[in-house]
Parts: C-alpha cells; structure tokens; sequence
C-alpha cells in the first residue's frame, strides 16, 4: 500500500509541476519582444533564405517576430520601419535597400530606445546604428577576383587576357567593398598588361549595376559585346552577384559563347543561389561565393541577445565600417569560394542544399 501510495504521490507531483511549467511558459514567451526584421526583396533567393533563418533563430529562442519584404521600394522600406516602430518593436534588424535613406527613421527609432542592426548592408550618414552583421565584404571581392586569375592560370600564364567587370548597386555600400577586394587582385595584372579591360570601364561610376538587376547587367553585357568583342574573345566577367552572373551569362550565350569552338567566359558571382549553382556544374558560370546565412542569422540573434540583457554585444571589428557619421562596430563572418571542384562539401555537405535541388 505505501508503495501504491508513494506513486501516486508522485504522479500527483509531476502533474502539478507540468501544469506549472504549462502556466508559466506563456508568461515566460510573453516575456520575450517583438523583433522587427526589415528585408530589401523576395526578387533574390537570397534575402528568403536570410528571413526565414532570422525568423526561425530568434523563435527557436522565444522572441516573436515581424518579418517584412520592401520590393526593393525605399519608400516602403521606411514606411515598414516606421511601423514596426510604432507597434513597440524593440530591436530592429534591417537590411537596406539604400543605406543612406534611414537617418531620420532611426533617429525617431532611437528615441523610443529602439536599438537597430544593419544586416549585410551597412546604413549610412545614422549615428542611431548600434552594431553591423555582416561577412568580410573586401574579402568577398579578394575570392572573385582570385578564382578568375586562377581559372586564367595567371601568373604563369603569358596573356593578355581580356576581361570585363560588373559593380554592385551604388546605393549598396557592399559594392564598394567587393569592388575594392577585387580590384585589389586585379590591378597588378592590369597594370602589367596581362589583363586588358577592352571598354575601358574599370570604376564603380561606369561598371556599377542598379539594385543588382540581372536585366540591366544583360544589357551592358550585350552592348560591350557588339561595341568591343565582334573580333575578339572575352576571357572573363568579374561579376558581384549571382543574378548579375547570370544575365551576363545569357548575353554571352546569345553570340555563342559556350559552344562550338568558342569557350565560355570566366564568369565570378556571390550568393550560392540555386540557378548559378546549377549553372557551375553546367561549366556556364565559373564561381560563386558562399555566405551562409545560418551562421549571419547566429550571430544577428546574440547581438538581440546581448543587447536586450545589457550585456555587451558581441563584434570582431571596430575599424573597418564609417558610415559617414561613425565607425559601426561589426561582426565579420568568413565567406567561401565555391566552384565546381567544392559544391558537395560546401553546400550540399552542410546541409545548406540537399542534391536534389541543386543536381
């Protein structure tokens, strides 16, 4: 009978401190605020994939969260700021569609002691930018340009090879930062001659690409083709962006490039997006660089963590980010080349992709 007793007792117990604990998680969970997640488009794969990981991070750690896609309109961007602001959001993490438009957004944010994060984009000429995520974005531009000396087997080989490059979108200060790793690869081989830049385009001012847009890319490449390559070959396209890759792709392909006996350009890109990878192990574009945005999503969610506790946010650089007004503490987090030697250990490997979307 004691035993009987003693058992029941403690199913009496346990019962009682389940219902306490189903009491109390709503209690704790209401704890937790709303972050505001502000994203530039759901036009690249991309931003999605940053979403939806940001969103599932912060969840997995009790937070509710307010995700909104701009359509790459700054207007629409401000105005879903604005909101999240009104609603009481306490943290806002945003990737700009143009980063020098926010400034008096965030100064009316940081009055109601709204903390902000620029996510992979740095917002410019705002004193109310508390910290930067990011991946190294020189270093982004160092891969590109590196991969395409590799793929023309420079130094040894003799040249000149001819190349043409492709900037990010001005209103993007990233492009800057890739530009400038790559052209620091570059200009050496340019400068001695075995690399050629036919058009002549070689600053952001000539080769920069309006909000990353694949079509407008297409076009340039289309007009240099007829203006500089009717009786040469064009070696290779530093290119920023995957879906700038692949509108300079489709113009290449469109005068033959990648058949017959006229081989394909050396095309570089960034972001990993499904279509350029398949277009690498179709040996249409050449390479892509990797950011995974699991690990961005990791780090954005200990800056919440860290900022709504009052602990000390956590960052690896304190030098490299001026947005005009102050120097942003960030966090840098190490982006990868990818080519068609390194696509199943990187991507598929890591659980970022399964095979069969992208094979």
């Amino acid at each position: 009978m004691s035993r009987t007793r003693t058992g029941l007792n403690g199913t009496i117990l346990l019962s009682s401190a389940l219902i306490a604990l189903s009491c109390a998680a709503p209690s704790q969970a209401a704890d937790k605020p709303t972050i505001g997640i502000a994203m530039p488009t759901k036009s690249s794969a991309r931003w999605i994939a940053d979403g939806n990981n940001i969103v599932r991070t912060l969840q997995s750690r009790g937070y509710r969260t307010d995700l909104q896609y701009a359509d790459d309109d700054v207007p629409n961007q401000v105005s879903q700021i604005e909101n999240m602001v009104a609603k009481g959001d306490k943290v806002l993490v945003i990737a700009a569609i143009d980063g020098t438009t926010l400034s008096d957004t965030l100064h009316k944010a940081a009055q109601r002691g709204v903390r902000v994060i620029a996510y992979d984009r740095l917002i410019r000429n705002s004193p109310d930018v508390s910290t930067y995520a990011t991946f190294d974005n020189f270093q982004v531009g160092v891969l590109q340009a590196s991969s395409l000396i590799r793929a023309l087997g420079l130094p040894d080989a003799g040249g000149p090879f001819n190349i043409e490059i492709f900037g990010g979108s001005p209103d993007d200060n990233n492009a800057y930062f890739f530009f400038n790793g790559a052209m620091s690869v570059l200009k050496p081989y340019l400068d001695s001659g075995k690399l050629v830049i036919p058009s002549g385009q070689k600053t952001m001012d000539k080769v920069s690409t309006l909000r990353w847009d694949g079509a407008t890319a297409q076009s340039r490449m289309d007009n240099l083709l007829s203006a500089y390559y009717t009786d040469r070959h064009l070696d290779a396209v530093l290119s920023p962006y995957d879906g700038i890759s692949i509108g300079i792709i489709s113009s290449l392909k469109g005068v033959g490039y990648g058949s017959g006996d006229t081989k394909m350009a050396y095309v570089s890109g960034q972001d990993c997006e499904i279509p350029s990878v398949k277009s690498i192990l179709a040996g249409d574009q050449y390479s892509s660089i990797f950011k995974d945005t699991r690990k961005l999503a990791g780090v954005t969610a200990d800056m919440v963590d860290a900022m709504l506790a009052g602990k000390t946010v956590p960052v690896n650089d304190t030098k490299s980010y001026d947005n005009g007004v102050k120097l942003v503490p960030a966090y840098l987090l190490t982006p990868v080349v990818v080519t068609k030697a390194n696509i199943r250990p990187v991507l598929i490997d890591s659980g970022y992709y399964t095979a069969s979307q992208i094979e």
